[in-house]
């Protein structure tokens, strides 16, 4: 395949910078190369196939997902990329951003005890296609991801609707749908990862684009396209990673589904969604000696943020800009007051999505008059990873080298903690 055929595609995947492309396109060739020297195929082999599968970003919607609630979300330029042979039995994974080398026969897909990480994801996967009833093969695979690690835009995620896509492109004929491959890829992390998550980082990385996803039928979420354009407000969004992972947080993570289950299971239900807040306020006594006062004011945000999820994406429709920053800015504040997953309970010493928040408020405030709003909120699983930020594109510069500055980066430090996203409209894909 010759990668300088596919600028239109790129454009699509990455932006129209034209700097941009460039590195993209000998990022692929470097893939190409390294799979080669790897597996012993010409780079231009007709045989190897190339992937993309993009990050994601969480807009609206923090921790509803898990209680089949409604998120806002969109796929992003970051992205893991594939060079991938069919193979019989066997997946081979060379991934060279992680430094890893591992085999996994197709038959072998029962859980191991005690193993972690890509390859417990990859045996789920193909759990996950036996147990749905779809083909599984083997391939070789040489990886390279760009999407933060540990930080809560969905490096796992996007790694599992890669081998997803590269399963449904060779063995079934693009038969699986993207929430079939999205339940495979919550299948693994629950069950493989313990990791009690719902569905939106999976569905908005194979999606692609700015979307409400509802949640409400867990086998068929309602995805809806949101056709705007951030950069047309004169606004970016922006990432901070805070420097810290939440890698080995998992039990704060699914502390709060399974919190906000325990106010359902009182209530007789099974998820939070189907309840209001006013069943919370019209039995609190009982819920919190029964579950708890963190239990039961994760359950009011649940509520809550449904709602704004709402009111975001109607006042992007509407060209609203300001009622939609005004979401945001709620959204942070219920995520920090009622759902606390700002930092890790019981290490008061390590709070840096606090930090952050804080600098980028203190930014806000003395940057932003109310004729040019700015917002931030905690961004993903929480306690830890990254925050997110529109700021207005004339203090892009200013706000970059203020967080640089305050986190302790240098030119020359390796990459700035600071990230100007921008919004792919097409998900997890094979290259054609």
């Amino acid at each position: 395949m010759n990668i300088r055929e596919k600028k239109e595609l790129f454009e699509k995947l990455y932006g129209t910078d034209a700097n941009v492309i460039e590195q993209q396109m000998v990022r692929y060739e470097a893939l190409t190369k390294a799979y080669s020297q790897k597996f012993g195929t010409s780079p231009d082999a007709s045989s190897i196939r190339l992937f993309s599968s993009p990050g994601r970003t969480e807009i609206g919607g923090n921790h509803t997902d898990h209680n089949l609630g409604k998120v806002l979300a969109a796929s992003i330029q970051l992205d893991c990329i594939g060079a991938v042979e069919a193979r019989t039995d066997v997946i081979h994974v060379y991934d060279l951003t992680y430094n890893e080398d591992y085999e996994v026969s197709v038959a072998d897909s029962e859980r191991h005890e005690g193993e972690k990480g890509s390859i417990a994801l990859l045996r789920g996967i193909i759990q996950g296609f036996k147990n749905a009833g779809y083909n599984v093969g083997g391939f070789n695979a040489c990886f390279t991801s760009d999407v933060i690690a540990a930080a809560g835009v969905s490096s796992s995620a996007s790694f599992e609707m890669m081998l997803g896509t590269i399963l449904n492109c060779l063995y079934n004929d693009g038969a699986l749908t993207v929430s079939d491959i999205a339940r495979i890829g919550q299948f693994a992390e629950n069950t493989y990862w313990d990791k009690a998550s719902g569905l939106l980082d999976q569905t908005a990385c194979a999606t692609g684009g700015l979307v409400t996803i509802d949640f409400a039928e867990p086998k068929k979420p309602v995805v809806k396209q949101i056709p705007f354009d951030f950069s047309k407000q004169g606004y970016s969004m922006m990432i901070v990673n805070t420097g810290k992972g939440h890698a080995d947080l998992s039990a704060e993570y699914s502390s709060i589904p399974n919190e906000m289950k325990s106010v359902a299971r009182f209530l007789k239900q099974e998820t939070l969604r189907g309840l209001s807040f006013a069943d919370i306020a019209g039995n609190l006594p009982a819920l919190r000696k029964e579950c708890g006062d963190r239990a039961v004011l994760r359950a009011m945000h649940f509520f809550t943020e449904n709602d704004r999820v709402d009111e975001e994406a109607a006042a992007l429709e509407a060209n609203n800009f300001a009622a939609f920053l005004k979401g945001i800015t709620a959204s942070g504040n219920s995520s920090w007051k009622w759902l606390q997953n700002i930092s890790v309970p019981g290490y008061p010493e390590e709070q840096p999505i606090a930090v952050c928040l804080a600098l980028t408020e203190q930014f806000i405030k003395t940057h932003c008059a109310e004729s040019m709003p700015a917002a931030c909120r905690v961004h993903g699983g929480g306690f830890a990873g990254v925050i997110q930020a529109f700021i207005p594109d004339s203090l892009v510069d200013e706000y970059t080298a203020y967080m640089n500055k305050a986190l302790g980066w240098k030119e020359g430090n390796g990459r700035s903690p600071v990230y100007r996203m921008s919004i792919r409209p097409l998900g997890s894909i094979e290259i054609k």
